[in-house]
């Protein structure tokens, strides 16, 4: 468990700074209809329910509600979450977490955070994408969610209608490096590129 906190801990501050580093919020994301400041809006409600979640405090829709939010307030909601996460006991207990659109799940500590850790992988090169420097996460960091992204289901409530949390697989490329088929399975382009003010580019639909 300490190495996957490790690992998600590397992938969250990377994304803190790349959106400490963006000049504006209203370029548009790998993510279908979401600019970067909708984005951010997500994965601070994001982190606020999850730290929610492993603290063990009372469930509740609004604790996960996309918050208007700043490079500031993403970053603090990333300490509040990296905090909560490594607190004792955190692992072993059973977190309630957001499902849908305001449905109750109740999942295993150990296993919330492996989704949390995967949403980051992916977040962070969706806001890299979007500034053009998407990271370069180490080997042995990819070797430890790769497993966890293939565990995600395929077909079904995961991968359709309005809460599904990632678009259906892409095909990866038969020399794919270990990142573009972590992006690839789970719905994202690896060759995407933020658009030019010439043309719309291709978007690809992300939780």
């Amino acid at each position: 468990m300490t190495g996957l906190l490790e690992f998600h801990a590397v992938a969250l501050n990377a994304t803190v700074d790349l959106v400490d580093g963006a000049e504006r919020l209203d370029v548009p994301t790998p993510c279908a209809g979401w600019d970067l400041g909708r984005l951010v809006a997500h994965m601070t409600g994001q982190n606020l329910g999850f730290a929610a979640a492993a603290r063990g405090d009372e469930f509740s829709v609004r604790t996960w509600a996309e918050v208007p939010s700043t490079p500031a307030a993403f970053r603090a909601s990333a300490a509040e979450v990296l905090a909560a996460f490594a607190s004792d006991g955190a692992a072993g207990r059973e977190w309630s977490i957001l499902a849908g659109a305001d449905q109750e799940v109740k999942v295993a500590g150990e296993t919330a955070m492996g989704f949390h850790f995967i949403d980051y992988v992916a977040h962070a090169w969706d806001v890299g994408a979007a500034l053009g420097r998407p990271p370069v996460f180490a080997q042995p960091l990819l070797d430890a969610v790769l497993p966890l992204v293939l565990a995600v289901p395929a077909t079904g409530p995961s991968r359709t209608g309005p809460y599904a949390p990632f678009a259906p697989a892409v095909t990866a490329a038969a020399d794919a490096s270990t990142m573009d088929e972590i992006l690839a399975y789970l719905g994202r382009d690896p060759k995407w590129k933020a658009p030019s003010p010439e043309g719309e580019g291709a978007r690809v639909k992300t939780d």
